[in-house]
């Protein structure tokens, strides 16, 4: 067995070390990016120069280097999918890639990754698109560094901009999205790493996995989109110093957790949402160090979530801090900072001595009864507000903060 390894590794050596270059330019031997794959050998690297290439249906089917020279336009003219990668070990660098076919029953992309491995998509720009980058049942791959810029109007006849499925070990990062229907898309894709990608003003989410497992997303902004991030049926997910901000709407929210268990979402800030975290269905979450920031609701629990922990976060000048529709409840509350918090620390250690009751009788009117919202500032409300809060009728009695921090919590 070693030997057979040792001799497949001489002959991948050997390919590389016999790898050439070839040219493509409208003036050169090759004129066209689909002419310089036939001609290519294993391994090869082609190099394309500034200019336009109008062609569509460019398949990769063997290890490729493809490096763009100033942005060569690739342009598909509207015709269909225009690259796509079915060999392992291909890499796209530095391509501007634009005018994407779309269909409605065709996901045509500016560049498909299919039954593939160590592939890598990097520095490319995608305009016009339907879908932009699809990954399909393809893993160990690095999609870096890529702009891709829709101009998405409705939802029906738009894709999204990279696409996730049945794809494991993918890095995404440091790339930006904008006005495509779902900025990241996941689905049946474990063990990635999405990390440092600005994804915004998207028509329905900036981010969008479902079935995906074992991930983690971190430092990514998240801004302006129409619903917001939606995390739905997965496990063990790590959520770190992300920033989920300005996603208003009547039906939107920084972040959807839908049947999430056994997840951590630490170190992020949600500012000025309509709902910073909408959760439904999750259990044994750890929500540590985030920050809540101008949100009409800064949590919105709406039931069969179990044994979760809200640890040193700071709730920050939200409209509601906590809604909660039952009223049984064993998730912890413990050592947040409330901006809301009028009690006292007579012992100096920090921590409130009166405990902190984040889930107000109004906000459980406006749950049933959306217009109430109108007497959100009223004298009336501080009162039966201040009427639960002695005696609680309506919201868990046990649903309290007994160490509410009196600064903000700073890690």
């Amino acid at each position: 067995m070693n030997k057979l390894i040792t001799f497949l590794t001489v002959i991948f050596m050997a390919n590389i070390m016999y790898a050439q270059n070839i040219e493509v330019c409208s003036s050169c031997s090759v004129s066209t990016l689909s002419e310089a794959i036939a001609q290519a050998k294993d391994f090869d690297t082609i190099i394309v120069k500034k200019g336009t290439y109008k062609e569509h249906d460019i398949t990769i089917n063997k290890p490729l280097t493809i490096i763009g020279e100033n942005y060569p336009v690739i342009d598909g003219e509207l015709k269909g999918e225009i690259i796509t990668i079915i060999s392992d070990n291909v890499t796209v660098d530095g391509l501007f890639v634009i005018n994407v076919g779309t269909s409605y029953t065709e996901d045509y992309a500016a560049i498909r990754v299919r039954k593939s491995k160590n592939f890598v998509i990097q520095n490319v720009v995608l305009e016009n698109l339907f879908f932009g980058i699809y990954i399909e049942k393809s893993n160990y791959g690095k999609i870096y560094h890529n702009k891709i810029i829709g101009d998405a109007v409705e939802e029906y006849n738009s894709g999204n901009g990279i696409q996730l499925w049945y794809s494991n070990y993918i890095e995404i990062e440091h790339n930006f999205v904008e006005h495509v229907r779902d900025g990241i898309y996941l689905e049946f894709s474990n063990n990635c790493i999405i990390k440092n990608n600005v994804s915004e003003q998207n028509l329905r989410y900036g981010l969008h996995f479902m079935f995906s497992n074992d991930d983690l997303y971190e430092d990514n902004t998240f801004e302006n989109n129409g619903a917001g991030v939606a995390v739905m049926f997965s496990k063990k997910i790590k959520m770190i110093n992300n920033t989920f901000k300005e996603n208003w709407g009547t039906a939107s929210y920084g972040m959807l957790l839908k049947e999430i268990n056994d997840a951590e979402i630490i170190g992020n800030t949600f500012q000025e949402n309509t709902i910073g975290i909408n959760i439904e269905g999750s259990n044994r979450i750890v929500y540590k160090n985030n920050n809540f920031i101008n949100n009409g609701w800064a949590v919105k629990v709406r039931g069969a979530c179990y044994t979760n922990s809200f640890l040193e976060n700071n709730f920050l000048y939200n409209s509601f801090d906590i809604s909660y529709n039952s009223k049984v409840n064993d998730n912890v509350f413990d050592r947040n900072f409330w901006s809301n918090y009028t009690g006292y620390d007579l012992d100096k250690d920090g921590v409130g001595d009166v405990p902190y009751r984040p889930v107000k009788l109004f906000s459980y009117i406006v749950n049933r009864t959306p217009e109430t919202i109108i007497l959100l500032r009223s004298l009336f409300i501080d009162i039966i507000d201040f009427s639960e809060k002695v005696s609680p009728v309506f919201t868990p009695d046990n649903l309290l903060d007994n160490n509410p921090l009196i600064k903000k919590a700073t890690w």
